[in-house]
């Protein structure tokens, strides 16, 4: 397994609100996290940089204790995003000028050919297999829930005024409900983590046509693209891949 990660501030923004993790090659636990913060000034960067921290903690200290079936680490993943949840809602009491701060997470254990991904927000999750990418993730977004209540179609969603205004976040209520899910990653598939300045710049296909090419260059490729486009958000992108 290689992964290759790379977050940019993109040329819109004063400061990176977005945070991630990626295990060095001797961690035995392959976990991969994914944050993009949100609310006030420095606010999105401490809530990204907590809910990554607090995920990584819980699940280090306790992936061990676990019997390692399916169904106890997906209840881990779920845990940790809730005890990361209160982590950061509790942080945003303390200080005033961090009370609106949140973030989206995206968690990802792989485990015994098997991704367990966690999920909050519009950060999105990728799988690319043989000859196609799949969406994993479903976002979070006022958008999404249009689309899916058939108000709009996908395409006016890419260009709806309320495109980045989300139903969910963590740390914005004493309690989140994220998605959890378990699918399979076997060799040769490549696993994505992206925040939406990435995905808001680069379409899927182009996502698949940069991704298979399996090298550590391909997440600069891909900064660099949603760069060239404008670069309006802060750019982050984790790239998995099973040999």
């Amino acid at each position: 397994m290689r992964a290759f990660a790379k977050s940019d501030i993109g040329r819109a923004r004063e400061m990176n609100q977005d945070y991630y993790y990626i295990p060095n090659e001797n961690d035995e636990l392959k976990l991969f996290i994914l944050a993009d913060g949100m609310g006030g000034y420095k606010g999105g960067e401490i809530a990204s940089k907590l809910a990554t921290d607090s995920v990584r903690r819980y699940l280090t200290t306790n992936f061990t204790k676990i019997s390692h079936e399916k169904e106890e680490i997906l209840k881990l993943v779920k845990d940790s995003i809730e005890y990361a949840n209160m982590v950061v809602y509790e942080k945003s009491k303390e200080n005033k000028e961090l009370e609106s701060m949140g973030t989206t997470l995206e968690v990802c254990v792989i485990y015994n050919n098997r991704v367990y991904i966690g999920h909050v927000g519009d950060s999105r999750i990728y799988r690319i297999r043989k000859e196609f990418i799949r969406h994993l993730t479903t976002d979070h977004s006022y958008v999404e829930k249009l689309v899916k209540d058939g108000t709009i179609t996908r395409e006016e969603a890419n260009n709806h005024p309320k495109k980045n205004m989300l139903m969910k976040a963590l740390g914005c209520t004493p309690y989140v409900e994220p998605d959890v899910m378990v699918k399979g990653f076997i060799k040769n598939d490549i696993l994505l983590m992206t925040s939406d300045g990435l995905t808001n710049m680069v379409s899927d296909k182009e996502l698949y046509e940069i991704a298979k090419k399996k090298t550590n260059l391909v997440v600069q490729e891909l900064v660099d693209l949603a760069n060239s486009r404008g670069g309006y958000d802060n750019i982050t992108v984790i790239a998995v891949y099973e040999n």
